[in-house]
């Protein structure tokens, strides 16, 4: 097996070995450091470290991707309580395809189309408690917000209104720090219910 030596953001190094729950390139971003309510209230990340590359793998498993179907088929499966980003999804299928698991080929479309092959197929068997438990819980989360389609698109709406607003050009600091209030209050609010 090939093991491989990444150094995250944060100036520390981690071996990864593309299954089981190691640490490798791309999953200092794979809980995306963005924190959730789960369906028990407790904030926390969404993911532990390398259950992101798990969850790619099934779903690749399942059937070929693109990077951005992964993103989609991980928001819509918790309901919208996680969406990774761009910045955790990439680096995790370059890694993915660096360790042999993943194969990429360009789509009819021109987007880079995802297949498992047989690594990758062997690191999820390897791996198949740690997989089923990480499903499990993004089912969960799923069905705590599946009730509530009203807050799930409220939840959207404030995205695409912020994704929106920086698509339009540079924030300045004045603005950047009304836009954090406006958040900080609005978050604050909501937890106190």
């Amino acid at each position: 097996m090939r093991h491989e030596h990444h150094q995250d953001g944060g100036g520390s190094s981690h071996m990864g070995c593309g299954h089981g729950r190691g640490r490798g390139f791309g999953e200092r971003a794979e809980g995306g450091g963005q924190r959730h309510r789960g369906p028990l209230g407790r904030m926390g990340r969404f993911f532990e470290h390398g259950d992101l590359r798990l969850v790619a793998l099934q779903l690749i498993a399942e059937k070929p991707r693109h990077g951005y179907e992964i993103i989609k088929a991980i928001e819509e499966q918790s309901g919208g309580a996680y969406t990774p980003s761009a910045g955790a999804i990439y680096p995790t299928l370059t890694l993915l395809q660096e360790l042999g698991q993943l194969a990429v080929s360009d789509g009819a479309d021109g987007r880079k189309l995802y297949t498992i092959t047989d690594a990758g197929t062997a690191a999820l068997v390897a791996s198949r408690k740690t997989v089923d438990a990480v499903l499990a819980r993004i089912a969960e989360a799923g069905a705590s917000t599946g009730a509530m389609p009203q807050l799930r698109d409220a939840m959207h709406k404030l995205k695409q209104a912020l994704r929106l607003r920086l698509s339009r050009g540079p924030i300045d600091e004045a603005e950047l720090q009304n836009l954090v209030r406006k958040l900080e209050d609005l978050s604050e609010s909501i937890a106190q219910g």
